[in-house]
């Protein structure tokens, strides 16, 4: 546990101006990333954000305000949402169904932790399952980012990879040396910096920001500058124009739903951090069921909304680190404010102009810092590659995720495809269970103990 000394604690309240300032600086940091997400999937970041802060509204309430932890748009979810977008004509109603089905295994899981403690779901979900898999993900995602950073239209563009250098430039010289609040927010800055240089370069399109500000300009009364200002984002309610019958299938079940074993697994890392950063057991208080459980309906209210799955943010984590500022008020307020944002019309407007090129240039960081985060989980839990069980689960894992293996099968006269990551998931769930000496896919480390130790949860029921 940590020793430094706490400036807010959970409960406390800060004074107006410094719960703005604390907000705001969550708000920052997770920004970059919440909106990189809708970016690369086609969906809207405005209801991006107003998915991101409802969700996390709701996560507080479930966990009855002892977790301050934000939640933002997941990675994970990213190629799962673009291929059930694919996968039928519903597109984006499909994929948010197949985010609700998501959302619904984290509730069922939820009862289950409770009923039955985390035993089990630990011999499901050994480091050496999971650390392949976030590996996985984040070089599976690879391919997207570079077309991104370096493409116009299928056609190398060498300006175009310019700016996506630049702007990686930007976060790595940020991450590495920017200090205090703006070590923060490394990844906004350099959004903004190769914006900037994506200006000069000619290749950003600010007409649609601009015709927002003319409207605000040139409004002749209250009501048009607040009809100016303030748009309704573009929420996509699954069921509005699809029957249910129409959109839920096997084939978005099996795309979107075993990915949620990848996002759980990240879900209790998340937790096991923030509990040493706060000198906490948050696994223990409120309970892992509460948290599981907030973050799916999370990812069920986006579903409703339109927007990207949520998970619990590792950037926030980061800022309550360094910050000792633990505050659940601070938590909402920044979940508030990005609510607020994702109405104004003219900060929508700057988002859906930032080029390719610069969300491309940022992705390659990103994507990369997952997938070592997959490697980080093998080390730290010191795992034994020599050891030919490991070895095996690990190497089927990551070529079943990255070579794009994918098994076709039909259901009731219906074909359905588990394929890359979902697939790589299932598999290496199934060799962990049959294959010997499963102890040793737990490594040395402690990452987990606690967890393997917990005892069923007796205070589900309250």
């Amino acid at each position: 546990m940590s020793d430094k000394k706490t400036v807010l604690d959970i409960h406390d309240v800060p004074n107006l101006s410094k719960w703005i300032i604390f907000s705001i600086q969550h708000l920052f940091a997770m920004f970059g990333a919440t909106i990189l997400v809708p970016a690369l999937t086609g969906l809207s970041p405005a209801v991006a954000l107003v998915s991101s802060g409802t969700g996390t509204l709701a996560y507080l309430l479930i966990t009855r305000g002892k977790i301050p932890a934000y939640l933002g748009s997941s990675f994970a979810f990213i190629y799962p949402v673009q291929m059930a977008m694919l996968s039928q004509e519903s597109g984006i109603p499909g994929a948010m169904v197949g985010s609700m089905l998501a959302g619904l295994v984290y509730g069922i899981l939820a009862l289950l932790i409770g009923a039955f403690g985390l035993n089990w779901l630990m011999k499901i979900l050994p480091p050496v399952v999971v650390g392949p898999i976030i590996i996985v993900i984040g070089i599976g995602l690879a391919p997207t980012a570079v077309d991104m950073a370096m493409n116009v239209d299928g056609s190398y563009s060498g300006t175009h990879f310019s700016v996506a250098l630049v702007t990686l430039a930007i976060t790595v010289i940020g991450s590495l040396f920017f200090k205090g609040f703006f070590g923060l927010i490394p990844i906004l800055i350099g959004i903004i910096g190769g914006y900037l240089f994506g200006l000069l370069q000619g290749i950003v399109d600010t007409s649609n920001v601009q015709t927002a500000w003319s409207n605000i300009v040139n409004a002749n009364s209250v009501g048009e500058v607040f009809g100016a200002i303030f748009l309704v984002p573009d929420f996509v309610v699954p069921f509005v124009h699809y029957s249910p019958f129409e959109i839920i299938s096997w084939e978005i079940a099996a795309i979107m739903v075993p990915v949620a074993a990848v996002t759980i697994a990240e879900h209790i890392g998340d937790q096991m951090v923030l509990s040493k950063v706060a000198s906490r057991n948050f696994i223990k208080e409120p309970g892992l069921h509460r948290s599981i459980l907030g973050d799916g309906v999370a990812t069920m209210i986006a579903s409703f909304l339109g927007g990207p799955p949520n998970t619990t943010y590792g950037e926030n984590i980061g800022v309550l680190a360094i910050t000792r500022v633990f505050s659940v008020f601070v938590i909402g307020g920044a979940a508030v404010i990005a609510i607020f944002f994702g109405f104004i019309g003219i900060v929508t407007e700057l988002i859906a102009s930032i080029p390719p090129a610069v969300m491309g240039g940022v992705s390659i960081l990103l994507f990369g810092i997952i997938a070592s985060s997959g490697l980080r989980m093998l080390v730290d839990n010191q795992v034994d590659l020599e050891e030919k069980r490991n070895l095996i689960i690990t190497s089927v894992i990551l070529v079943i995720g990255i070579g794009g293996a994918m098994l076709r099968f039909n259901v009731g006269g219906v074909s359905v495809e588990i394929a890359g990551m979902a697939l790589a998931a299932i598999v290496g769930v199934v060799l962990n269970l049959i294959l010997p000496g499963k102890e040793s896919g737990f490594g040395n480390g402690n990452m987990f103990e606690t967890n393997r130790e917990m005892e069923p949860d007796e205070d589900l029921a309250s």
